[in-house]
């Protein structure tokens, strides 16, 4: 293929207004030069990565079903719990120790026990490193996510995407610096909010595609027929004029050229996003890597394997063509917010039944992502966190399923500065609580650890508002070093 225009006529994508305008713009611009809008002038110490894919389970996934295996649960299990403490649950999850339901063994180099349900993982588990200490502040969900996703446990901050842009700015002028792939079924708790950009310039939220859609980003293109290319012209020159008076009157306000920032965006995104978005023209092979190689398959109403696999893998696929095309965060979220039957990770009632699809489709297509990075030479300056808002509880609720666990939980990070195959911070017996209780690991640290290996200083990443300098960390966080190359 030639060209984008091609590519365009040849996708029935065709030439929107904003494509025109983004070409009589600056069609000689390189697709991938050093953006100069971050706010740091420079780095505060080398970095060793560029860019940060934050894979987000929503509804909490089980940090004992997956990556934190508990001998003690498959010795002691159906006994009556005994945390030797008072314990709050948050709703009716202090039934007897429950083992997992699914076998562990060992992979790689490393000897790292998985279970089951995340065995992808196994092929690329040296380069991993398993936070297992981590702790919350609550067992509500939209309260924890808000914390995972930007510091704070209640709205009103930036995402961790937003302020990664704010700092460091774009790497292409014709894709977002930050971009949001949400579970195809809906958002998660908080939606939208978790990925605004609050009181930072509003150029720096996340934009969201959904790639599963026919239509994958809203308002990218016009749909009537009456549109024309010269109209698109006289209107884009009207509303320059009215723009650049408007702002002139009203120097300070980042919200109009936020407005109109995007405008320009959106016109080169008409060129660039629905070539990134079209998988048609990977190789088979990778195709199959990702599970993403039966395009337009049947799904039953019961959740499955497949499925899962395929949604999940497509975004991590869409993901790694995003990065590689210059997009500096991508967020791809698994679970929307109280579905019923589940399709999120919230197993109170069945871990058996609702983790495995869930499960096996993200360790797929995160095990494709990583090694799909890795032979493209990307890995090395691109972080990979997994995340969840919190864990679930060692102790039964019902018969099959898990409570709330926000007094511990796991996170683990992969690529540029991580020290692979090696799992920090363990969790005690249980997995209810952190071993050492007076050294947990907070999300903070997880944060304050990304903005170091992106060559930024946490403490000195602020912006006055509301008469505090306000920062991602907050007033706490430190760098986990013992997980640093």
């Amino acid at each position: 293929m030639n060209s984008r225009r091609e590519f365009l006529q040849q996708t029935g994508w065709g030439f929107g207004s904003l494509a025109l305008a983004a070409m009589m713009l600056d069609e000689a611009d390189a697709a991938h030069s050093q953006a100069t809008d971050g706010v740091l002038e420079k780095l505060h110490h080398p970095a060793k990565a560029k860019r940060v894919v934050q894979l987000f389970m929503a509804g909490a996934a089980s940090h004992l079903d997956m990556f934190d295996h508990k001998p003690a649960l498959e010795k002691h299990h159906g006994e009556p719990s005994d945390f030797g403490e008072h314990v709050e649950a948050f709703q009716d999850g202090l039934g007897p120790w429950m083992k997992s339901p699914f076998a562990f063994k060992p992979y790689g180099e490393c000897g790292k026990m998985l279970s089951d349900i995340v065995a992808p993982l196994g092929e690329v588990v040296d380069d991993m490193a398993f936070v297992h200490n981590l702790v919350g502040k609550t067992g509500v969900h939209s309260q924890a996510t808000y914390l995972q996703s930007t510091g704070f446990d209640r709205p009103g901050f930036p995402g961790m995407g937003a302020w990664i842009s704010y700092g460091l700015g774009s790497m292409t002028n014709e894709l977002p610096s930050f971009v949001v792939l949400p579970d195809h079924r809906g958002y998660a708790s908080n939606g939208p909010k978790n990925w605004g950009s609050a009181f930072l310039p509003a150029s720096t939220q996340g934009t969201t595609i959904f790639p599963q859609r026919e239509n994958p980003i809203e308002d990218l293109h016009a749909k009537s027929e009456f549109v024309t290319a010269q109209s698109d012209r006289d209107g884009l020159e009207l509303l320059n004029r009215l723009n650049a008076k408007y702002s002139d009157a009203r120097p300070g306000d980042s919200r109009l050229e936020a407005r109109i920032r995007s405008y320009e965006l959106a016109a080169k995104m008409q060129l660039a996003a629905p070539e990134a978005l079209d998988i048609s023209q990977e190789p088979q092979h990778i195709l199959k890597m990702y599970g993403v190689d039966q395009p337009g398959r049947e799904y039953p109403d019961k959740i499955n394997v497949p499925e899962e696999t395929e949604y999940f893998g497509r975004k991590c696929l869409i993901a790694r063509r995003l990065l590689e095309r210059g997009v500096r965060f991508v967020q791809i979220w698994s679970g929307n917010d109280n579905s019923f039957p589940r399709r999120n990770w919230d197993s109170h009632e069945n871990i058996e039944q609702d983790h495995p699809p869930l499960s096996l489709g993200m360790a797929t297509g995160t095990a494709a992502l990583i090694k799909d990075l890795k032979q493209r030479g990307l890995l090395e300056d691109t972080i990979i966190l997994w995340t969840t808002e919190f864990g679930r509880m060692p102790s039964t609720q019902g018969s099959k399923g898990r409570d709330h666990n926000p007094y511990v939980f796991t996170n683990w990070l992969c690529g540029g500065g991580i020290k692979g195959g090696i799992s920090y911070g363990p969790s005690d017996q249980w997995g209810y609580k952190p071993l050492d209780r007076d050294n947990p690991t907070q999300v903070y640290d997880i944060h304050a650890t990304i903005l170091h290996l992106l060559g930024i200083d946490h403490k000195r990443l602020t912006v006055r508002h509301d008469g505090i300098d306000r920062r991602l960390t907050d007033v706490h966080g430190h760098v986990l070093t013992d997980i640093l190359t």
